[in-house]
């Protein structure tokens, strides 16, 4: 049971699984407190806020792939934000703590908490995914060398 009477996630069903002292020595203490501790980092903390450049942004945790750039908006937050997850990167929970009930995002391979999504975000989907930059870590995308690709 999370603070206020939230619930987490349960960790028995996802395909990685470390204990919490493993957990410990794999994050930093500020990407624990997020990702297993359901934290939330300070608005505009984060410096994947201002990323730019083609990739993916991968679960903190676990390495797992979660979001494409092509899908990240500049939602005014203070979060980054993207208006769609890849396909199986992130599941969902019902959030109640702080006396509201909000859907948390977690990440579907790990159960690390990302963030939370709400219905106010642009088209095409109309979804503001808001994660914390903690939960995440950027992969630009490899470029070719000259004369490869199409």
């Amino acid at each position: 049971m999370g603070l206020f009477g939230g619930s987490k996630p349960d960790a028995a069903g996802f395909p990685v699984q470390l204990t919490e002292t493993e957990w410990r020595n794999r994050l930093t203490p500020e990407q624990f407190r997020v990702l297993r501790g359901h934290g939330t980092e300070r608005a505009g903390a984060s410096p994947l806020n201002a990323e730019k450049r083609p990739g993916r942004f991968l679960c903190a945790g676990c390495g797992a792939a979660l979001f494409d750039m092509a899908d990240k908006f500049e939602s005014g937050t203070g979060w980054p934000s993207f208006t769609a997850p890849l396909a199986e990167g992130v599941g969902t929970s019902e959030d109640r703590s702080f006396f509201m009930t909000r859907t948390e995002v977690h990440c579907a391979n790990c159960g690390g908490h990302l963030g939370h999504v709400f219905p106010d975000g642009p088209p095409p989907t109309g979804q503001r995914y808001c994660m914390n930059g903690l939960a995440l870590r950027f992969a630009p995308a490899e470029k070719s060398a000259p004369g490869e690709g199409a």
